[in-house]
């Protein structure tokens, strides 16, 4: 099979065509949506729905186990410019949502008391509307009632709003914005109602029929009796119109891509549901990533005293972890000491031990290598007239190799022996052979005249003794 024939490489450096985010997706937030906790009661999906909400500034196909823990997102977080972690869990009592900002916090705790899946929402609606486009771009941020007075309520606001990347009124494109995500604060029950929107501009002040002439639809013509009747005949605007709130029409500043909408001409914005559907309580804000002191709970109140008493007993607490960690670290030198110090004197004992003759042969050898190397490299010179290569002379024989095989059947075969006394008259075991052939009608099916019976091994026999080299034993033969 012919080697694949490979093109030129190319330089990463030089290399123009690595995918890269623009650079307003690179300074948006970024977020990770989790679940961790015990799993079910439609916690993994409303996980999802909650990612595609966050669209496209989080990790949509993230798949994390129970075995990772919070310091493996933050660990990854600065690679990745993510901002803010959103963690779902689920408890013996109820549901519950995390908003961190990363690295180092805040940590707000909210309580989901009701939810709606997305396909619930959708299933629910008369006119279903998801478009995949609207989720190329992130949603508008609305706030409604954060404007009241405490410290939760303005750090609430702040971190909602920076979840979503900001919008600058004089350079937006009317085109991208499809989406939007309202948050309705009631300071009644403190409760806050979280909703998701698709955006939709239809122009205002046309007939039903010439709204679909222009959008590009066939109209029904059955009733009328000429175009014209289509086109002026009043009171046939659509239903939609008539319910549409004169605050929600608006003057177009640009040029929107849906037909029928024209520049500096009035539209009406329509919201379609998409989902999902929250319900959250505030229920704690704590300094840090998951910990750190509590700035406010919903549940518990406690007076100043309190207060400075926790505070003491957490700053107790890390100044007994940094004296831990200070004298884990001044053990490990002192065993580091202990551990070179033994080692010293187990080679002093080995050196002691070695008796002056040893030293003496160890001496004799090394000088003796060196000596003969040398030996060698001013023979070369003086042959060749030349230095010879670095590694010609040093001992790179490989140490430890099996030696060649020997071949122990490397012999003729022991020819007949004759009588010289009695004329030709065998003796021995070549006339032991013949006897045995003529019994057998005279035919050598074995090969006996010519097969060797000295035993496998080739082991000597020398004056009727068989030497065995492995052993070196002498076993005297018998007859």
């Amino acid at each position: 099979m012919g080697k694949r024939k490979r093109g030129k490489g190319r330089c990463v450096r030089k290399n123009t065509n690595v995918h890269t985010e623009p650079e307003e997706y690179v300074k948006a937030p970024h977020s990770f949506v989790i679940h961790k906790g015990v799993s079910g009661g439609y916690v993994e999906e409303l996980t999802k729905d909650f990612r595609n909400v966050m669209e496209p500034c989080t990790a949509s196909a993230l798949k994390e186990r129970k075995k990772n823990t919070i310091k493996d997102f933050v660990s990854v977080s600065g690679l990745l410019h993510v901002t803010h972690l959103c963690i779902f869990s689920r408890t013996e009592i109820g549901m519950y949502l995390k908003i961190a900002r990363l690295p180092r916090g805040p940590t707000l705790t909210f309580k989901i008391h009701e939810f709606s899946l997305t396909k619930d929402v959708v299933s629910s609606l008369k006119k279903q509307i998801v478009v995949e486009e609207g989720f190329k771009h992130s949603p508008l941020i609305v706030l409604n009632s954060f404007s009241g007075e405490g410290m939760q309520m303005k750090l609430m606001a702040s971190m909602f709003q920076n979840m979503f990347p900001t919008i600058n009124l004089t350079t937006v494109d009317l085109n991208t914005v499809r989406r939007c995500v309202l948050l309705n604060y009631n300071p009644a029950n403190k409760l806050i109602d979280f909703r998701h929107y698709n955006i939709k501009v239809a122009p205002v002040g046309i007939s039903k029929g010439v709204k679909k002439v222009v959008q590009g639809k066939i109209p029904d013509l059955s009733r009328c009796n000429d175009i014209s009747d289509l086109l002026t005949k009043s009171g046939l605007l659509s239903e939609s119109e008539m319910e549409d709130d004169p605050n929600s029409h608006v003057i177009l500043g640009q040029k929107i891509i849906s037909r029928g909408n024209v520049e500096q001409g009035k539209s009406a914005i329509r919201l379609t549901e998409l989902g999902p559907r929250l319900t959250l309580q505030l229920i704690k804000i704590e300094d840090g990533l998951m910990d750190g002191e509590v700035l406010y709970h919903d549940l518990i109140f406690k007076s100043e005293e309190e207060k400075e008493e926790i505070q003491k007993k957490r700053e107790l607490k890390r100044t007994l972890k940094w004296k831990r960690k200070r004298i884990q670290n001044e053990n490990q030198k002192k065993k580091e000491a202990i551990k070179q110090e033994l080692k010293e004197k187990s080679l002093k004992g080995m050196r002691k031990n070695e008796t002056e003759t040893d030293r003496l042969l160890k001496k004799t050898a090394e000088e003796a290598r060196i000596e003969e190397q040398d030996d060698d490299v001013e023979y070369y010179k003086e042959e060749v007239g030349e230095a010879p290569d670095r590694d010609l002379f040093t001992n790179s024989q490989k140490t430890g190799t099996k030696r060649p095989p020997k071949t122990f059947h490397n012999y003729k075969n022991k020819r007949i022996k004759l009588d010289r006394s009695d004329g030709d008259k065998i003796v021995g075991r070549a006339f032991r052979i013949n006897k045995r052939i003529a019994k057998k009608g005279g035919v050598d099916k074995t090969n006996s005249r010519n097969r060797d019976f000295r035993p496998i091994g080739g082991a000597n026999l020398k004056g009727g003794v068989r030497k065995f080299k492995s052993t070196g034993k002498k076993v005297k033969l018998k007859k």
